[in-house]
């Protein structure tokens, strides 16, 4: 009777949002939307692939609406090009140079585009499109720059800080990618937690295919990838604390190598010294450069993967490894427990004992490998990328109900 209810009013309020259902009636929809492309049209990983995963779901599922991509440049690449030859997203570059574009010229373009709902996928809205018509939500991943400020320099610190409050402070609605992300929000910029809304990220739809075992023998082949391995990936940067597995990694059976995917900054350099130091050049293997569509078949050769993190926003590359079927443990601390379930393992980011203790648990045990395994496709079952955009679609329709006079 409530779905009823909010169907009706609805359709009281705004006939051109009238649909069959609510929620799932956005089917027919025809609305204007538009999006923060930059790092769609530029980044290959990180946020650039969970830019492009959810606009192509939303796509995909709702393709009577029109999806504008806004972007000051735009990078070649094959994932990048086979975005864009979708045929209901919309490339959108600036006229008149980009300079500040993002922040403020853009807003004659999506006037002029008839936007109704713009949504900033990375921690910033233009600055006076709230004194437009124009809906904004702006997504907020993390303020890992506030609550680990050591990792940043200040000038970007206080960049970020800027754009990220005053985002949230203007926007008609804000989405947290976690509970712990909507907590920090609440914490360090007094946001009204009412205004925040969590939607959970998925992972690009290629994790979640099982390959056959000729093509896991060739990507092990390409990679000289060993028959046995602990997978980490990710930047290779002190956040990510990749010196705690090779610390745990000397107490650890030694016919289990250590995979790293990620790239390289300044702080490989003490992982380097660290591995010297144990002896342990032998038993690490560093692959940087994957090819987006080999990542999959490494994932699911690993035996675990590992990711002490001190601190995410989310942590995609543990919803890829729960999907490619692998034990999984992660840190305390942030919000990794979210991602990983409560069938992944945890442990301090600080204790590489403990750390240890966790990864010969499940090498020591074929039965907790397969019940985490079956477990942990159980859980990743709540950020399937059907589920993640229909709350999105229903967020901007709640958005625009709610705006009609």
């Amino acid at each position: 009777m409530k779905a009823e209810s909010e169907k009706q009013t609805l359709k009281a309020e705004s006939p051109e949002l009238d649909q069959s259902s609510f929620g799932l009636s956005a089917l027919s929809f025809n609305l204007k939307i538009g999006f923060d492309g930059k790092r769609a049209a530029n980044n290959l990983t990180g946020l650039g692939n969970y830019s492009r995963s959810l606009i192509e779901q939303l796509a995909t599922k709702y393709p009577k609406n029109d999806y504008f991509v806004y972007t000051p440049t735009v990078k070649s690449s094959f994932q990048i090009d086979t975005f864009f030859n979708n045929e209901h997203v919309k490339l959108k570059l600036p006229k008149n140079g980009s300079f500040l574009w993002r922040s403020f010229n853009i807003i004659k373009d999506l006037i002029n585009d008839r936007v109704e709902i713009y949504h900033g996928l990375s921690h910033e809205i233009p600055f006076a499109i709230q004194h437009t018509k124009v809906k904004s939500i702006v997504t907020i991943h993390d303020l890992i720059f506030l609550r680990f400020p050591q990792y940043f320099k200040f000038i970007d610190r206080k960049l970020y800080e800027w754009k990220s409050k005053s985002a949230c402070k203007r926007a008609d609605k804000i989405i947290a990618i976690s509970e712990k992300t909507k907590s920090d929000i609440v914490d360090l910029y007094g946001v009204n937690p009412n205004k925040i809304e969590v939607i959970y990220q998925s992972c690009d739809e290629i994790f979640k295919t099982p390959l056959a075992e000729i093509a896991l023998n060739k990507i092990r082949l390409t990679y000289n990838l060993p028959k046995k391995y602990i997978l980490n990936v990710g930047t290779i940067e002190e956040r990510k604390n990749l010196k705690l597995i090779v610390q745990a990694l000397k107490s650890v059976d030694n016919n289990y190598k250590l995979v790293v995917i990620g790239k390289q900054t300044s702080y490989f350099k003490t992982v380097e010294k660290e591995i010297a130091k144990l002896g342990l050049a032998d038993s690490i293997i560093f692959l940087k450069n994957i090819p987006f569509a080999d990542l999959p078949g490494i994932y699911q050769m690993a035996t675990i993967f590992a990711y002490p993190s001190f601190y995410e926003g989310f942590g995609i590359p543990i919803i890829e490894a729960l999907y490619s079927g692998i034990p999984v443990i992660a840190a305390t601390g942030s919000c990794l427990e979210e991602a990983g379930g409560p069938d992944s393992l945890y442990v301090s980011p600080t204790d590489s004992a403990e750390l240890a203790k966790a990864i010969n648990k499940i090498l020591s045990s074929t039965e907790l490998q397969k019940d985490m395994k079956v477990k942990g496709l159980d859980f990743v079952k709540k950020f399937d990328s059907q589920l993640v955009t229909q709350q999105l679609m229903e967020s901007y329709i709640e958005l625009l109900k709610n705006s009609t006079p």
